[in-house]
């Protein structure tokens, strides 16, 4: 399963309602204007399906991160080694000193840690490579078309809001939340400004978002390597929604066909880094898919997921650090490069910034073993790493998810990631606490999970950068905070299933705290300060 930010309950540790094992999407419920189900992404006349990388590795090898040293002798030296223990380069990464290598070898880790100029190495995975193929997993519940077109015509009766809404949009209670919708009458956002979703794979033949893609901006990073092929950026399956649904919460066209994204002018662009087959995000898909990024002038990522197969990267484990090490050199790099990057803090309902954290879901390609780490030095990645935006989920009035993960210190802002257990609306057409978004196949759904809640941020920042945009990414993070508006701790005990037990405790003072950071972001005043 991968790891996606989404939620269906606060102990599912971000599982996804249909998706395999390790997938954190939120519980879905949604409509399409067609039919129930998606047709097959490689179907003629829809989204080719890719069945990852074509170099991916026969079964029985590792996939491993080798970090080295900059310079172009000791790489090269690093390289004779890999090869001497029985590997195989897939890629270098010669900027930041990141080699993705293939291995079958059980000590190719242990001999690669003992060549000079290596300070880490270590396998992405615990279990071998496996062909990649494609499959499915199930799908959504979706509304039918006679209750979509009913929406529809609502909002054109002016019964849902007001004329200039899109069709769908009376069910976003979440731009209207954070001023979204005032904030698109003013500044919509720059042509200028690109949002990278690292994800699944994002569907840019959907008519809310084809208007805004950026095509030369996107590829595919499955394996570790950058395939910037037509549609080599597009999900694997309908199943692989995710992607999808975060990138029309950025930037779905105000063009009257559905739903509007936070900063609905500015460009979206699809980094797939989702393994086709279990939908795992593995460290050498994720540096790539930065070191892209950074490279195509993407201003803004967006990261609604964890690094699998670990919940938690303990310094004190090879492999870990390795992971640990990769990521953080290449998310660093993007940062250097101009681009902010912004990430979900996780649907576990943990506090990040407690003593120790009982882990079970550790490491979720294999045999998950109960562990209890800290999280101070076993960090869940990429949003504990330095400079990046962590994000907590809040739903309709304002208090945080019941899933959300939090801590004082570590979270940096929130945003709406809906609560549909406990935070439901009373007047939208369809009274549902999720996120509506765009999906695969020119369909729509509910999704909720911080996956929800980071891009309503990137968003955000999106629309600062295109108020200021000589604002880097040290600038932007600064704005993203100072616009915020923080409700303060509860003044009641967190309880939000009201069985008398305290389910989580926030920190901290009215400024910032482990709940919500420096508060909820606030569109209309990003585009007007």
């Amino acid at each position: 399963m991968a790891h996606l930010r989404s939620s269906r309950t606060s102990r599912s540790r971000r599982l996804a309602l249909t998706l395999p094992l390790g997938v954190v999407l939120a519980a879905a419920v949604g409509f399409a204007p067609g039919a129930a189900t998606a047709a097959p992404l490689d179907s003629p006349g829809s989204v080719t399906a890719r069945a990852g990388n074509a170099d991916a590795p026969a079964a029985g090898k590792l996939a491993y991160v080798v970090n080295t040293r900059t310079d172009a002798k000791t790489i090269a030296a690093v390289k004779r080694a890999i090869a001497k223990a029985d590997g195989t380069v897939v890629v270098t990464y010669a900027k930041i000193g990141v080699i993705v290598a293939h291995s079958a070898n059980p000590d190719f880790g242990k001999q690669l840690r003992d060549v000079r100029g290596v300070q880490s190495a270590g396998a992405t995975r615990t279990s071998p490579l496996t062909p990649a193929t494609t499959t499915q997993e199930g799908a959504p519940t979706f509304l039918s078309k006679d209750k979509a077109e009913a929406l529809r015509q609502r909002a054109a009766a002016g019964k849902g809001g007001a004329p200039a809404q899109e069709p769908l949009e009376a069910d976003q209670w979440d731009l209207r939340s954070i001023g979204a919708d005032k904030a698109a009458g003013i500044n919509p956002g720059s042509k200028k400004v690109t949002v990278g979703v690292i994800d699944t794979g994002v569907d840019d033949t959907h008519p809310d978002l084809a208007p805004n893609f950026s095509a030369s901006q996107s590829a595919s990073c499955v394996g570790g390597k950058a395939d910037t092929s037509p549609g080599a950026w597009r999900p694997a399956t309908p199943e692989h929604y995710h992607g999808t649904h975060v990138a029309g919460e950025i930037a779905a066209a105000r063009n009257n066909v559905g739903v509007a994204g936070v900063a609905p002018g500015v460009k979206v662009a699809g980094i797939k880094v989702a393994d086709p087959v279990g939908q795992l995000f593995y460290a050498e898909n994720v540096v790539c898919a930065f070191v892209f990024a950074a490279d195509n002038g993407i201003e803004i990522t967006n990261n609604s997921y964890y690094v699998d197969p670990w919940l938690y990267n303990c310094k004190d484990d090879p492999d870990q650090r390795a992971i640990l090490d990769a990521v953080n050199r290449s998310q660093l790099y993007a940062q250097r490069k101009g681009t902010l990057n912004i990430a979900s803090a996780g649907n576990s309902n943990h506090d990040l910034d407690a003593d120790e954290i009982v882990d079970e879901s550790s490491p979720n390609d294999s045999t998950p073993v109960e562990r209890t780490i800290d999280p101070h030095t076993c960090l869940d990645v990429p949003t504990q790493l330095p400079g990046v935006v962590t994000v907590s989920a809040t739903g309709v009035y304002g208090a945080k998810s019941y899933y959300s993960t939090y801590g004082n210190g570590v979270v940096d802002v929130a945003a709406p990631g809906g609560d549909r257990r406990y935070q439901k609306p009373t007047d939208t057409p369809s009274k549902d606490g999720g996120i509506l978004s765009t999906m695969p196949g020119n369909q729509y759904a509910w999704l909720q999970g911080t996956s929800m809640a980071s891009p309503h941020v990137a968003g955000v920042a999106a629309l600062l950068k295109s108020t200021h945009p000589k604002a880097g990414p040290a600038t932007l993070q600064r704005l993203l905070k100072a616009q915020a508006d923080n409700p303060g701790c509860p003044t009641k005990p967190y309880d939000p299933d009201g069985d008398g037990k305290v389910d989580a405790v926030c920190k901290g003072g009215k400024n910032r705290n482990g709940f919500y950071g420096h508060g909820i972001v606030d569109a209309l005043d990003a585009v007007k300060k």
